[in-house]
């Protein structure tokens, strides 16, 4: 009797390095927006620019540069919008409360 063995396979470079997409300033600092493909899948992930502090999600499996160029449009208006991290949290409300200030 033989005993089976488990062998994992692995696909070469299912993740491959980050790759920086752009770069904003809000009051709490500068920002940097990657972009990475992990296990065959693109994220788009909110980085602090000196490396110290809160990384945010922001999109995850992404299947078209279209869709990727879009989502990092839009995150880069809010945030100049709203001198906020969008993936953070409902900065809308945020965006609500400063008009309510004026």
């Amino acid at each position: 009797m033989t005993t089976p063995t488990v062998t994992e396979t692995r696909r070469a470079g299912q993740t491959n390095d980050r790759v920086e997409l752009a770069r904003y300033t809000i009051a709490a600092g500068e920002r940097v927006i990657h972009g990475q493909r992990v296990l065959g899948v693109v994220r788009l992930v909110d980085d602090p620019a000196s490396g110290e502090g809160r990384h945010y999600v922001i999109e995850r499996e992404l299947t078209t540069m279209a869709e990727l160029d879009a989502i990092v449009a839009d995150y880069l208006a809010q945030a100049q919008a709203w001198d906020a991290i969008p993936a953070a949290g409902p900065c809308c409300l945020l965006a609500d409360l400063q008009e309510q200030a004026r």
